[in-house]
């Protein structure tokens, strides 16, 4: 009879679980997520202008229409063709409390492209549009 209580002696010391390899994988997780967002943040690179206005916030939940030097529309790394732009705005921004667009154009960009998405953006019923430049002290 002593063995078989040893037996049941030893399965409770079985009975808790290990949740440190738990633990580990959650911080390798973790630190993959940390290195990898911000690589996924940039989109398209384009050379902004360069401005001497102090800096300003955007909200994440902003909307970004990227201009490239070609002067191809692209939202979230997604072309969008001229044609469709405003159609695509006005789908995007009728449920939207907030309507604003940020314009992010490259520098070499010609000036009609960043007018037609203007307008496209107010015919889509956009208020408020932003054009993001690059801070004279991080282009030095």
């Amino acid at each position: 009879m002593s063995s078989k209580y040893r037996i049941e002696e030893d399965r409770s010391d079985f009975s808790e679980i290990n949740i440190i390899p738990l633990v580990d994988v959650m911080l390798v997780l973790l630190i993959i997520f940390m290195i990898t967002a911000p690589l996924s943040i940039g989109g398209l690179r384009v050379q902004l202008p360069v401005s001497k206005a102090q800096k300003s916030t955007v909200e994440e939940s902003r909307i970004i229409l990227t201009v490239n030097d070609k002067g191809e529309f692209y939202m979230d790394s997604n072309q969008i063709e001229s044609s469709i732009l405003e159609q695509k705005l006005v789908a995007i921004y009728e449920h939207r409390d907030k309507k604003e667009l940020y314009i992010r154009a490259d520098r070499r960009v010609m000036y009609e492209k960043v007018v037609e998405a203007i307008s496209a953006a107010k015919l889509a019923g956009v208020t408020k549009i932003g054009l993001l430049t690059q801070s004279s002290q991080t282009s030095q």
